[in-house]
């Protein structure tokens, strides 16, 4: 299984890439685990609707160019279905069980996600109505995909 973050942006901050790196060094137990960082597009602060929408595709079409043909793509978004840790696990144990071996998560910039990579997702995903820096989504996404085979083996891990 191959498991992939598509982001936009660098990630600078040392503690959330520790943290990340802790993650994804445990998650090799269970998959091949990468994080692919895509350059957001630089843009003042007062946009128009139209400035952002052009932003949005100009970072989509980044996002998009690093998406296998045959993976299954989440997109992270605040309209998303939410799920819990243990559904989460059983949504990814039934895609590798159907012989997907590409799974990419993708978390957008500032402005959120292209109307061309929501429409390339195959699920949206929302981890509650509040609104996190996306720097701060990759930690947690993270560790939310090495909760997921953590319980999809039966093995301990906190509550």
């Amino acid at each position: 299984m191959d498991i992939t973050i598509v982001s936009v942006g660098k990630l600078k901050e040392k503690y959330l890439k520790k943290g990340i790196e802790e993650y994804a060094k445990r998650l090799g137990a269970y998959s091949k685990f990468s994080v692919v960082e895509v350059p957001d597009e630089k843009a003042p602060e007062n946009l128009s609707e139209a400035e952002m929408e052009q932003v949005k595709q100009k970072e989509g079409e980044r996002i998009l160019s690093k998406i296998p043909a045959h993976a299954h793509v989440y997109a992270l978004a605040i309209e998303g279905k939410e799920r819990t840790s243990e559904e989460f696990a059983a949504e990814i144990e039934k895609l590798m069980v159907h012989g997907k071996s590409s799974i990419v998560f993708v978390i957008g910039g500032s402005l959120g996600l292209s109307k061309d990579v929501m429409q390339r997702s195959n699920a949206q995903i929302s981890f509650g109505k509040m609104t996190y820096p996306h720097q701060l989504m990759r930690l947690i996404l993270t560790e939310q995909i090495y909760r997921a085979f953590r319980i999809m083996r039966n093995e301990p891990y906190h509550k």
